[in-house]
């Protein structure tokens, strides 16, 4: 780069409207490798017709590895501390790399321009010369060296991802001349390049680095061999019909509210493909070109930066490959190299921490860290790891949650629907399944329990009932599942038991030394704000909330004021709104005023109390809601108990 080279180390977030996520914008430098390979990301890919791609696939606990698809016999890799180690020599195997064994027992493994510098127990790793922390160091092992897999291969320009085998596939691009037999150049014969599941495709120059991608796909990013342009696709959803001019409105309003200046626009009405475009120039002095084009329910964002452009019109140099760029893709077309790991309307997702992988439903939502996916017509997945006290069985365990459920929903509200089993990752797994409704329309809810080696591995999967896609969708993942079950054991001691099983009597006292209380707080409710000093604490449970808020601002009649005005005005106003009582009473020795009122709220239907008292010119108010359909015994009792708990202390 010539002349910006300061500017490009990062970019500003872009806010975008609808709803768009924001995304901070990078290109290439010596800080953001060190960015990417702490964060797991793939090292950029090279685009030229003279390299071809070899590919690694090892499997933790397994002995067999297979280069460019031939098998190979290695030293069994594992886990520690939720990092996979291998034996050093795979990338010699693999790629050719070379490995030095150097004083102070220092390893250094070289491919092309790369150098990964390790040190045996020591977890930091010189790659490139930029520090990093892998996570766990490397090991001898019966005389054969681990290395940890992701940041080494990382550090030698390879790509990871795991299938849906449970394998981890590495692939790295090289030289075409002296590569083993074998090598598959899956770049040949390319001339465009794109995303199969979001329909999209652009030229693929010969300069063009893949970047990184994020987990769903929905943003890709791209750079110039020489550093010299950026190139991001955004894909979103979009129902709303726009035409070219709408979206140079909608461009527009961007580049204004990130603080750009638009120095060129124009409206394109191609078909049943329009879009817009303009040419702003940022805070720092980059030249951008932004465009949107909107196709059957999705809106595309091309963002393009030239790093070398001192005015609008230099950008023109890029107009071939933006004016290539198409919102839809052609799977006859097999001179597109595909981006899309989607494979057969599933993606993989797995938790290295817990040795666990599975492919779920491509337009899911993934957070792989608390192994929770969901779709946006309700569909939810949520997977969890607990400790199993000594003795207990899936039997035990199975009884325990179903109480659980019958102490948390009416029995009009729950129903059991039957048991079977089936096997998940080699072990037989115990499959529940019920239903229940909260009001809005009954649930199915399976649930998954696995227990091995003192560990239980639960699978909760619900759907509005009635979706049958959603319940074909369970059997796919089920089957994908893969666990190693080793990785607990070997990263973890004792667990949390399962939180469905936390005695529904058990309280703990928790005191406000600020506001002068104390309250007995349920064990198995969840805190969303519980610092006491501060005001409000906040809990919830399943069916119900309880809150205590704490104000020296606003005496007791103006707060019983505002109250009494807000039930007349609901009262009016929202149809499925009514305020059973108002009463004065005494609560905690002091007098009160307390609310109680029954409401509908989006088909829910519930019951919520408020209590007003003030002593010592503090006003206090306890917020608690309960929904008819978990109103049980059990649940009614210990709200209660938790409201009367409150006691003034000195």
């Amino acid at each position: 780069m010539k002349n910006n080279k300061a500017r490009q180390a990062t970019r500003i977030e872009r806010g975008r409207m609808n709803g768009m996520k924001k995304s901070v914008l990078r290109v290439l430098s010596t800080g953001v490798l060190a960015g990417m390979l702490l964060a797991g990301t793939a090292l950029p890919v090279w685009a030229t017709d003279n390299l071809i791609t070899n590919e690694l696939r090892v499997k933790a606990g397994s002995t067999s590895a297979f280069i460019n698809g031939k098998k190979q016999n290695i030293t069994k890799p594992l886990t520690v501390k939720g990092v996979t180690l291998v034996p050093v020599g795979v990338f010699k195997k693999a790629f050719g790399s070379e490995v030095r064994l150097e004083k102070n027992d220092v390893i250094k493994i070289k491919e092309g321009p790369h150098v990964v510098a390790l040190r045996i127990d020591s977890s930091i790793a010189w790659i490139d010369g930029v520090k990093v922390e892998m996570g766990t160091a490397p090991k001898m092992v019966n005389g054969v060296l681990m290395v940890p897999l992701r940041p080494v291969a990382a550090g030698i320009g390879a790509t990871l991802a795991p299938s849906s085998s449970g394998e981890i596939v590495i692939r790295l691009l090289q030289a075409g001349e002296g590569v083993d037999e074998g090598g598959i150049d899956l770049d040949k014969g390319k001339t465009r390049i794109g995303n199969s599941y979001y329909g999209w495709s652009i030229h693929y120059p010969a300069d063009l680095l893949v970047l990184q991608t994020n987990e769903q796909e929905r943003m890709m990013t791209f750079g110039a061999a020489d550093e010299s342009y950026y190139l991001e696709v955004y894909v979103s959803d979009q129902n709303v019909v726009l035409d070219a001019d709408d979206l140079l409105t909608q461009l527009v309003q961007v580049a204004k509210q990130a603080g750009d200046t638009v120095l060129d626009r124009e409206a394109v009405s191609k078909g049943n493909k329009p879009y817009a475009r303009v040419v702003v120039k940022d805070a720092d002095g980059v030249l951008w070109e932004l465009r949107q084009y909107i196709y059957e329910g999705r809106q595309y964002d091309v963002y393009l930066a030239d790093y070398e452009a001192m005015n609008y019109k230099d950008l023109g140099k890029h107009a071939s490959l933006l004016n290539s760029f198409e919102p839809s893709y052609s799977q006859s077309d097999r001179t597109i190299k595909d981006l899309s790991t989607v494979e057969e309307g599933m993606r993989s997702a797995w938790n290295d921490d817990y040795g666990i992988e599975l492919m779920v439903p491509a337009g899911w939502s993934m957070d792989n860290n608390n192994m929770v996916y969901k779709d946006k017509d309700g569909a939810y997945l949520q997977l969890r790891v607990t400790s199993a006290k000594s003795g207990a069985t899936v039997k035990d365990w199975s009884d325990q949650l179903e109480k659980w459920m019958r102490e948390t929903f009416t029995a009009e509200s729950y129903q059991q629907v039957g048991s079977f089993t089936t096997e998940i990752s080699g072990e037989t797994a115990e499959v529940n399944e019920f239903r229940y409704n909260f009001g809005l329309g009954w649930q199915t809810e399976f649930d998954v329990l696995l227990q091995k080696n003192g560990y239980r591995y639960y699978a909760e999967y619900t759907f509005p009932e009635g979706q049958a896609v959603d319940r074909a969708w369970f059997e796919r993942i089920m089957k994908s599942v893969e666990i190693d079950f080793d990785t607990v054991k070997d990263n973890f001691g004792q667990l949390d038991e399962d939180p469905y099983l936390t005695d529904k009597m058990k309280t703990i006292t928790r005191t406000s030394k600020n506001y002068h209380y104390s309250v007995d707080i349920p064990r198995y409710w969840t805190p969303y704000s519980d610092r006491f000093e501060s005001s409000p604490v906040v809990y919830t449970f399943t069916g119900g909330n309880f809150s205590i808020a704490a104000t020296e601002d606003k005496s007791i009649e103006m707060t019983v004021s505002q109250l009494r005005e807000a039930y007349t005005e609901a009262a009016k106003t929202r149809k499925n709104f009514n305020l059973i009582r108002s009463e004065e009473l005494t609560f905690a020795g002091v007098p009160a005023f307390s609310f109680t009122y029954h409401e509908v709220d989006k088909g829910v239907p519930y019951t919520g109390r408020q209590i007003v008292f003030e002593k010592d010119g503090i006003t206090y108010t306890i917020t608690n809601g309960l929904n008819d359909a978990n109103r049980t015994q059990v649940q009614a009792a210990m709200l209660e108990k938790a409201v009367n708990s409150f006691t003034f202390i000195k």
